[in-house]
């Protein structure tokens, strides 16, 4: 008796890519395809659309009409409380996403400003005023002619 060997093959697909006629999408979420088109013209959804027009939803669809379930459900909101919860979510992502742009910006000038305050006390440290003409010299010019003085 030969041994039959089956191959599988795993296909890895983005959470975004539309992979679900809307039968499967329905049954996935578990609600009536009718819903999900009720959903789509409300706006609370927006299925990919195949060359000839089919509706197809990705897994972060079907994610999304799971949460829209769940807020209706079991939450008790009514559709326009979850256009508005959708609305807010969206809202906060995009501040989260201006906090950390505006956190990693302070973390550059915050070493920025170390940096200049290091070369400001190293150019500090090289300058001392010279005292006849008041004239700022490098401190290892002064050296040099303190040791040009003391030769005379």
């Amino acid at each position: 008796m030969a041994v039959r060997r089956v191959r599988t093959t795993r296909v890895e697909v983005s959470a975004d890519r539309g992979v679900f006629m809307i039968s499967v999408a329905a049954e996935l979420a578990e609600m009536h395809p009718q819903t999900l088109r009720m959903y789509e013209t409300r706006g609370l959804i927006t299925p990919k659309r195949s060359p000839k027009g089919t509706r197809l939803y990705s897994r972060a669809d079907v994610d999304r009409l799971r949460r829209i379930q769940e807020l209706t459900a079991e939450v008790g909101m009514n559709l326009a409380g979850v256009e508005r919860v959708f609305e807010l979510e969206g809202q906060l992502r995009s501040m989260a996403r201006k906090v950390d742009a505006l956190e990693s910006r302070a973390a550059e000038l915050t070493a920025e400003v170390e940096r200049l305050e290091e070369l400001r006390r190293e150019l500090r440290a090289e300058i001392v005023p010279y005292v006849r003409g008041g004239e700022l010299v490098a401190r290892k010019d002064l050296e040099r002619m303190r040791v040009r003085i003391e030769r005379r």
